[in-house]
């Protein structure tokens, strides 16, 4: 028992030491595993379609110095999508979300202990495009196609927990507002004569609650 008792302070200890050290790493690769994430939204949607599960569709690559880490993030997404659209009842929408971004800053830890802290401020460009189908209560259903593009700022909260020097896992959380120009297309399935073109720039914020990944730190100078 009191061997026990005296490894995990020794192992704590470790744990510690290389925490701090990954501090000295001159460079870092990353990649978000999983991302659960608001999208900008699309049409009329409902609010309770607009989170989504995503894996390994963002990156992330660091160059650190005694003070800051300064970041690149890159960001991909095309996948299958269907929403409500104006109401639960109303319309459904089925298409293709192509979603991307990139994205610079910096990131500060608070400590360099076994569970690191840190704040981060990216800012960046982002597209986001639906191409599908609306299927309408009355008896006109649509083709649809929306893009924008736009701008982004983005404060992001972390914590990072490195059990070895080289290797940190982290989980982020961030609030991002998206300033964007777009524009909404839309005809009739069976009369292509029924069509329209809709022009918009507009803000919104973006939550995404929570993001999961893996950082190699590479470089070391000790």
């Amino acid at each position: 028992m009191i061997k026990k008792l005296l490894i995990i302070p020794l192992l704590l200890t470790c744990v510690l030491t290389f925490a701090q050290k990954n501090g000295d790493a001159a460079y870092s690769f990353g990649v978000r595993g999983y991302n659960y994430l608001q999208l900008p939204k699309l049409l009329n949607q409902t609010d309770g379609h607009r989170y989504i599960n995503s894996n390994f569709s963002s990156y992330i690559i660091k160059f650190n110095d005694n003070l800051f880490s300064y970041r690149l993030n890159g960001s991909y997404l095309n996948q299958s999508l269907q929403f409500s659209n104006d109401c639960e009842n109303c319309g459904l929408a089925q298409g293709k979300i192509k979603d991307y971004s990139f994205k610079a800053g910096f990131e500060k830890n608070f400590t360099y202990s076994a569970i690191q802290p840190y704040f981060a401020l990216d800012l960046g460009y982002r597209s986001n495009e639906f191409n599908g189908a609306l299927t309408n209560v009355n008896p006109q259903n649509l083709n649809i196609d929306t893009r924008k593009r736009g701008f982004t700022v983005t404060p992001v909260f972390g914590l990072k927990l490195s059990p070895i020097r080289e290797v940190s896992i982290f989980a982020e959380s961030n609030l991002e507002f998206f300033y964007a120009w777009g524009k909404t297309q839309s005809s009739g399935q069976t009369d292509p004569d029924v069509s329209s073109e809709v022009k918009f720039r507009k803000g919104e914020y973006l939550f995404n609650p929570v993001s999961v990944g893996i950082q190699i730190h590479l470089g070391h100078k000790n």
